[in-house]
């Protein structure tokens, strides 16, 4: 008779983590260890559940947590900020712990994200955001994120698609603060008549967190005028 062996499965090692690189520390100031907290948790759980790729590991800190931190740079003191899709966290948590003065909602669709999103938040001690799972669009979510200073979002949609979800949930005289890449000029120009119905106005380039980034980080400002 065959005799059956049963192996134990070794335990998921966790990921060869890059060190923290010394501008970290002057972009979080004293909640770095924070920071660090949330690096480790998507090298390890985020990659382990599908939230982050596994050849963006290695890249971490520069092209995502660093990248989304900056963008403080262009959001004013103790503002209301509300993340569109949000994913794994991003903008919004490197956003929170840079700047634990903002108020901070989450907004993501899908269920295993929110619930990372949850987890994380609580996990890291974050007083200053909560999560919603839903669309932006939905009347519920819009029923309890609308009237925000600042909308923000990352390689969520289009740009005049995004409008329409994000401008709705600004109070008029705030703004909708997009991540966006090298062509966002070229999107701005196609979408305009959406820019304008969705109730925004002139939008804006800008570019931020040059002084501590190789690359910098390009958004878009769109002010809700009605």
């Amino acid at each position: 008779m065959r005799k059956v062996f049963h192996v134990k499965p070794e335990p998921l090692s966790d990921p060869e983590l890059d060190p923290t690189p010394e501008v970290a520390r002057e972009i979080f100031g004293t909640h770095l260890s924070v920071a660090v907290a949330y690096h480790r948790s998507l090298a390890s759980d985020g990659a382990q559940r599908g939230f982050i790729g596994p050849r963006e590991v290695p890249r971490l800190w520069e092209r995502h947590i660093l990248n989304c931190a900056v963008i403080a740079e262009a959001m004013p003191e103790k503002a209301s900020v509300v993340d569109v899709g949000s994913g794994a966290g991003l903008p919004g948590i490197p956003l929170a712990i840079a700047r634990p003065q903002l108020q901070i909602t989450l907004i993501e669709p899908l269920l295993k994200r929110s619930t990372y999103l949850q987890e994380i938040v609580s996990e890291l001690g974050l007083k200053n955001v909560s999560v919603i799972r839903g669309r932006a669009e939905d009347k519920a979510v819009r029923f309890k994120a609308s009237g925000a200073d600042i909308v923000t979002s990352r390689a969520v949609a289009p740009l005049g698609k995004l409008c329409g979800w994000s401008l709705p949930l600004v109070r008029r005289g705030g703004m909708m603060v997009a991540m966006k890449g090298s062509s966002v000029t070229e999107e701005i120009e196609r979408d305009a008549k959406a820019i304008r119905n969705a109730g925004g106005g002139a939008p804006e380039v800008v570019q931020v967190g040059g002084k501590y980034l190789s690359q910098a980080t390009t958004l878009v400002r769109i002010p809700r005028v009605r």
